[in-house]
């Protein structure tokens, strides 16, 4: 009996590590949600600002906060869309600025602070595994005087939406089609059109004043574990890209077959 539970261990092992090695594009809704906010602020005083975002559907997990006493100038720009083909963007780090990315959730900010009391924030944006994202996540943090900032955000995870109109395939069967193309990038950049699943990151400009720091992470059991942190304290200017990026094809072999795991 203890043999069969052994390999029965075991077994579950290898299917677990089967399925967490890379994750098909999610299905958006078809009673898909959208949220945006465009602001313009300028002027002097108490500042207390704070976006969150979670969604399952999307595996998405997104906060944005800031808090201070000074003078403030805020441009920003919040997009959130679970059907990606709605939300168009151009982005540096996407075909080189030259060609929109169809994204779930983009985020640019313009911001000048400057004040005797810290203006205190940051940004955290996770793929969530559990929910069939990557398991990545991006974060930024700032306790800072001054700080005259630049930054895009953006968030992608989901297949094209209309796989019906556009391939004449179900959407819960575009995954299995896209699995058959495997190795031939090609044919994979073609069929996801401009949907660059599974994406998540930030790309910033900044000079300040005080502590500003970010952290990445991308974990995997028995697969991967990459850890990037980077903390300033004091005058600086910082330019910095931060990007996690998954091929949407998953294994069709388990990443611990044939060790022990």
């Amino acid at each position: 009996m203890k043999g069969v539970a052994a390999a029965m261990i075991i077994a579950a092992l290898l299917t677990c590590c089967g399925t967490v090695v890379a994750n098909p594009p999610l299905v958006p809704p078809v009673q898909y949600e959208q949220f945006c906010e465009n602001q313009k602020v300028s002027g002097s005083g108490v500042v207390d600002v704070s976006t969150s975002i979670i969604d399952k559907n999307l595996a998405l997990e997104y906060y944005n906060t800031a808090a201070g006493d000074g003078d403030f100038e805020l441009d920003q720009e919040q997009a959130y869309s679970q059907n990606s083909d709605k939300l168009q963007r151009n982005l540096s780090s996407y075909q080189n600025g030259s060609k929109a990315a169809n994204l779930n959730l983009y985020e640019n900010t313009k911001m000048t602070y400057k004040g005797e009391t810290p203006l205190v924030g940051g940004k955290f944006l996770h793929s969530k595994w559990f929910y069939g994202g990557i398991g990545a996540s991006v974060q930024e943090m700032f306790a800072v005087n001054e700080m005259e900032k630049q930054q895009e955000a953006f968030f992608s995870s989901t297949q094209p939406y209309d796989t019906y109109g556009k391939y004449g395939i179900p959407p819960d069967q575009f995954a299995n089609v896209l699995k058959g193309y495997g190795r031939n990038t090609d044919a994979v950049e073609w069929y996801m059109g401009d949907n660059p699943t599974h994406l998540v990151g930030f790309d910033t400009k900044n000079t300040f004043n005080g502590t500003w720091g970010t952290d990445a992470l991308w974990h995997k059991i028995f697969y991967k574990d990459i850890k990037s942190h980077e903390m300033f304290t004091g005058k600086f200017e910082a330019e910095k890209l931060l990007k996690f990026h998954e091929y949407p094809v998953a294994e069709t072999h388990a990443p611990c077959a044939g060790i022990d795991c």
